[in-house]
């Protein structure tokens, strides 16, 4: 059977000598495995699949599930800067794996794909302030995944009272982690308004975030992409 269906890729792995295999969010299907063939063969068209690609697609499915094939596919929206700016490249790179972590449904999510699409469209049209994306969209995103947090003080006392740690950097680890709720706070308020001085406070906002996440999302382990993103957005 055939089904017409938007699409987000979010990884792929070389398959035999001409050939890829795609993991990619699906409007109509959720989370789905596609061999697609040859694609490395013609030119261009592996970029098509590079993290969080929107496609439009025809796709094979089965009852039985598993890995099928894409029949059709071409890019539903061109990006126009995303692809030419490393910062944001190793954003969507760092957020589409832990994406591949967390979202496991092969099911219909209309919200969540929503979400995501509009999502990386706001972000590809952002000339500037985009700084803090990343911290903005892993907050927004566990409201889809059922663990939304209510304000900074939730966050930050989950992830301290489960760090196994009663100092980080020489102070106890709740006043560690308190330091940062009002930045938390604002992130999941307003965010738009959010100033965060410097790129260290940052890095460390994103720590405590992937540390949430770790604490609600079963086998969340490390985030390899983490210390490319660490190094480009240095400041």
């Amino acid at each position: 059977m055939l089904v017409k269906t938007r699409g987000i890729v979010l990884n792929f792995i070389k398959y035999r000598e001409t050939s890829i295999i795609a993991k990619i969010y699906t409007e109509e299907l959720g989370l789905q495995t596609y061999i697609v063939n040859s694609v490395r063969q013609k030119t261009g068209r592996i970029a098509l699949f590079q993290p969080f690609t929107l496609l439009d697609m025809v796709v094979y499915t089965s009852p039985k599930g598993g890995i099928t094939r894409i029949s059709e596919y071409k890019c539903s929206y061109p990006f126009s800067s995303i692809p030419y700016a490393i910062r944001k490249s190793s954003m969507l790179l760092f957020l589409s794996e832990v994406i591949s972590y967390t979202i496991k449904e092969e099911e219909e999510n209309r919200s969540l794909f929503e979400f995501l699409n509009n999502a990386i469209i706001h972000f590809d049209q952002q000339e500037e302030g985009f700084e803090n994306f990343h911290l903005i969209f892993l907050l927004q995103l566990s409201f889809y995944l059922g663990f939304g947090p209510a304000s900074g003080t939730e966050i930050t006392s989950q992830v301290a009272f489960s760090s196994g740690h009663q100092f980080v950097g020489g102070r106890p680890a709740i006043l560690h982690f308190q330091a940062f709720e009002d930045y938390l706070d604002n992130l999941l308020h307003q965010p738009e308004k959010t100033d965060i001085p410097n790129g260290k406070v940052r890095r460390e906002l994103l720590l405590i975030l992937i540390k949430y996440y770790q604490l609600h999302v079963e086998k969340l382990g490390e985030i390899r992409s983490l210390n490319v993103l660490s190094e480009v957005l240095a400041e």
